[in-house]
């Protein structure tokens, strides 16, 4: 990687950037038949939202951003009925919603490396608990969340669909 690595809360002047990641990957979902986001998920009034919540977070390179997630310490309610499983613990946790990794950026480990981010700031606040769902088509998701050592929990229901529940205990 080239240029200082800096994780961050994202600015209201980061949004066209986030929503240059986020569309990347909108579109590249939907070329590749997968179901996760569509046309009208996620919109720039999420992001916006995301972003003056507080919950919004960017990881940076060289002052330009590259990947983007929103990170929750809280309750998820879609996570309070896990049907098919079983959560791992009961105890409090921390979710991320809306990963995205530039698409001049894929497949340099910045996704992996934006949830590692997460697990520090998870050891500084004393949470154990690291919650994540995604959809079933999301092979690179999978893959990360296999190589981060995420566990299988069950399935998730959301308006827009059905997802797998994976969780992490520290």
């Amino acid at each position: 990687m080239i240029g200082e690595v800096v994780f961050r809360r994202a600015l209201e002047e980061d949004a066209d950037s986030i929503m240059e990641i986020i569309d990347f990957a909108r579109q590249k979902m939907l070329a590749e038949g997968k179901q996760q986001w569509d046309e009208g998920y996620p919109l720039r009034n999420d992001i916006d939202a995301d972003i003056s919540g507080g919950d919004a977070y960017v990881l940076c390179i060289g002052g330009r951003v590259v990947a983007y997630g929103v990170i929750i310490f809280g309750e998820e309610p879609a996570y309070r009925h896990i049907v098919n499983g079983k959560w791992l613990s009961e105890e409090p946790y921390v979710v991320v919603h809306r990963l995205a990794v530039s698409g001049r950026e894929r497949r340099r480990g910045l996704g992996r490396l934006f949830m590692q981010r997460v697990e520090q700031m998870m050891a500084e606040r004393g949470v154990h608990s690291f919650k994540v769902d995604t959809n079933f088509d999301n092979e690179a998701m999978l893959h990360m969340l296999d190589k981060l050592s995420f566990s299988y929990c069950g399935e998730i229901n959301y308006e827009r669909g059905t997802r797998m529940a994976f969780e992490k205990v520290l």
